[in-house]
């Protein structure tokens, strides 16, 4: 396949551990945009996030973005707030499919409950948080060209979904 396939979402919502499988039941090439970030900028997001803020992060996230978009064959792990730019969803689109893979509130609580690497969710309420940012996040995640609920799914299944879309 040539178009690059973007797994977007909220963090724990299994875009990574999907995107890893997907890419190598595709033979395409899987890239997680945070390490992607991580291994240019040589320190963790959340020391990016520390240091020099999220609007920092976020254009480089963007830059990178820009990056992939002209490449093909990928299978791209967003981080969480991608979609909230509209360049970066024109970018990923150009060249892709976006897929939004949604969980519940609550099911994105027990997956990251022991994170400690997670800036925004360094919080005394990261089940609140986490239901905030949904709330405001999930009209810019809409505009995905497919969703997919992960709450109760295996990783299997819903690469099987993605590859069910794809086949469409």
């Amino acid at each position: 396949m040539k178009k690059n396939i973007a797994l977007v979402g909220f963090m724990g919502s299994g875009k990574s551990a999907v995107g890893k499988a997907l890419s190598r039941k595709l033979g395409m090439i899987f890239i997680d945009l945070d390490e992607a970030i991580v291994e240019r900028e040589h320190r963790s997001i959340n020391d990016i996030f520390v240091k020099e803020g999220e609007p920092y992060f976020r254009k480089i996230e963007k830059g990178v973005i820009k990056e992939m978009s002209q490449r093909e064959g990928l299978v791209i792990a967003c981080g969480g707030g991608v979609v909230l730019d509209k360049d970066n969803m024109a970018n990923l689109k150009r060249n892709g499919v976006v897929v939004y893979l949604e969980a519940s509130p609550e099911v994105i609580f027990e997956r990251t409950k022991n994170y400690t690497h997670r800036p925004l969710l360094n919080v005394d309420d990261p089940k609140k948080q986490i239901e905030d940012i949904l709330r405001a996040r999930i009209p810019f995640y809409s505009q995905a060209d497919y969703a997919i609920d992960t709450s109760k799914s295996t990783i299997d299944e819903v690469v099987d979904k993605i590859l069910e879309i794809l086949r469409t």
